[in-house]
């Protein structure tokens, strides 16, 4: 006969075990995988066909990203509460599938550019230990969109993080890549304990880490606790501003971005700042939609900050110096940045906040594009002009017509000038969110940095038509580099053909 106590543990055994639904876990898990496939692999394969682990890499994205497709039907969801079954730790809504899209979509990219990466640097990367390294940070880039309780977003965080510590001072005997991985390390480690701290305040006031929970709980928390949550709302912003390069979080990013292999400060622009964006999002306006007016005012702050800061660096780069095309797309993404954050503010004032919402998304599967596209041309210019300076571009369309007219079109994207359509709506879209939001203010700096972008843009644009200094000189450009400048340019044209697209985006909700 069965004993009470027995009785009782198996019916609660029972509820403790739940399914999981591999099917939405499937885009990050198969990257994740894909990176102990190579890692293991790298250990029986001998040093004259090492270039078979980024051919892996590359296939293992391919085939991650292609996983989105089944799941594009309805909102999923797993890891769920066994007593609310609408308390999940993993969903995959449009919102997850969008950021999804992006940041295997641009590890993919990334790693044909390191493909040919690799190879010129003549063993002085690992190849085993930089495609896994690239993988394990793509797996938890995927991951985070869908967290939806505090511990999986700081862990989903820190696997997209700590592997591009490595990967950016993963060059042997280099000292701007030592360099570059200590900056960025060190203010990375500061941004990570802020959060944490901030996290630790939100669950010390509401006994719960679940986004949706959170939400509810925080708006009766004891008035002792008033002051612990505002300041674990304030904490936990920080964090999430700095891994978007927000200024004054983005002191990292110029010397970063240099001292990183090309690919990398390419999967920084983008990637980061996916993750960046994904995890303000869901702290913001499923976390703590009624501390609007905390996170609201400070984000529009940042936003005016940020694309002032970052596109008058870019304004003052010198053509001639070293690395400065690298430094000028740096600062520009700083200035892309602010552009970014203006909807996300906007989301504190709007009767519609996933409208605004939208508008990030829509925005940041445009920049993934051409932004991608661009340091791929960079990545081909920097095969014979190792300082990559922007007065190495003069003349490019004698060596490279049509990368130079790729080049053109991405930059013209970015400014927001036809024929990069997809730019000009795209900015036209976070335009009208701020204004939509009664932010006329913050409309007003967005559309005098525009003016100020446009300068060193067109600059740039201009230099590649110009008479070349000395003979042109062609080289053959490798098939992987190809194949990234060419998805990028296919995507950046069609999406300017069709903005539609992902212009959606705003239209929609997204949560």
């Amino acid at each position: 006969m069965s004993s009470p106590a027995q009785v009782v543990a198996a019916p609660l055994a029972q509820n403790l075990v739940q399914s999981v639904d591999w099917l939405a876990i499937a885009p990050p898990t198969i990257a994740a995988v894909a990176g102990l496939v190579v890692l293991v692999t790298d250990l029986f394969v001998k040093d004259a066909r090492k270039s078979l682990l980024g051919w892996m890499s590359v296939a293992g994205l391919a085939a991650a990203t292609l996983m989105l497709l089944p799941l594009v039907d309805g909102d999923r969801s797993t890891f769920c509460l066994t007593g609310d079954a609408d308390v999940c730790s993993y969903t995959a809504d449009t919102f997850t599938l969008a950021i999804q899209f992006l940041v295997l979509g641009g590890a993919l990219v990334t790693a044909l550019l390191s493909v040919t990466a690799v190879k010129d640097a003549d063993r002085g990367l690992p190849e085993g230990e930089f495609w896994f390294l690239l993988l394990s940070s793509a797996a938890g880039a995927a991951l985070l969109p869908a967290s939806r309780d505090l511990a999986t977003l700081i862990v989903a965080l820190e696997v997209a993080s700590l592997p591009a510590f490595a990967l950016v001072g993963l060059r042997q005997g280099d000292r701007r890549s030592s360099e570059a991985a200590l900056k960025f390390f060190l203010s990375s480690v500061t941004a990570t304990a802020v959060s944490l701290m901030g996290i630790s305040f939100v669950y010390a006031s509401t006994g719960t880490l679940y986004l949706t929970q959170v939400a509810e709980r925080i708006q009766h928390v004891d008035g002792q606790l008033t002051t612990l949550v505002q300041t674990g709302v304030v904490l936990t912003l920080v964090g999430f501003a700095f891994k978007a390069a927000a200024v004054p979080f983005h002191f990292w990013v110029p010397d970063t971005y240099v001292g990183a292999p090309l690919p990398i400060a390419a999967y920084l622009s983008v990637i980061g700042k996916a993750v960046g964006f994904s995890g303000l999002i869901l702290v913001t306006v499923i976390a703590l939609p009624s501390y609007a007016d905390v996170w609201g005012p400070a984000l529009a702050a940042l936003a005016a900050l940020t694309m002032t800061v970052g596109n008058v660096g870019a304004l003052r780069q010198q053509a001639t110096r070293a690395y400065s095309a690298v430094r000028l797309l740096a600062w520009s993404s700083v200035g892309q940045a602010g552009y970014l954050l203006v909807p996300i503010a906007a989301a504190a004032y709007s009767d519609d906040p996933e409208r605004s919402i939208g508008s990030t998304v829509a925005y940041a599967l445009m920049y993934a594009a051409v932004n991608l596209g661009a340091f791929a041309v960079a990545a081909l210019v920097g095969r014979t002009r190792s300082l990559n300076r922007v007065a190495d571009y003069r003349g490019l369309h004698a060596s490279h017509p049509l990368a130079a007219l790729l080049l053109a079109f991405f930059l013209l994207c970015l400014a927001g000038l036809p024929p990069g359509i997809i730019g000009l709506f795209a900015k036209v879209t976070v335009f009208s969110a701020a204004v939509d939001a009664g932010l006329g203010w913050l409309a007003v700096v967005m559309a005098v940095n525009v003016v100020i972008a446009l300068f060193y843009y067109l600059q740039w644009t201009a230099l590649l038509f110009r008479a070349p200094e000395g003979a042109a000189v062609k080289h053959r450009v490798p098939a992987p580099l190809t194949a990234a400048i060419t998805v990028t340019a296919v995507l950046a044209v069609a999406l300017s053909g069709a903005p539609q697209l992902i212009l959606r985006f705003a239209d929609t909700g997204l949560f």
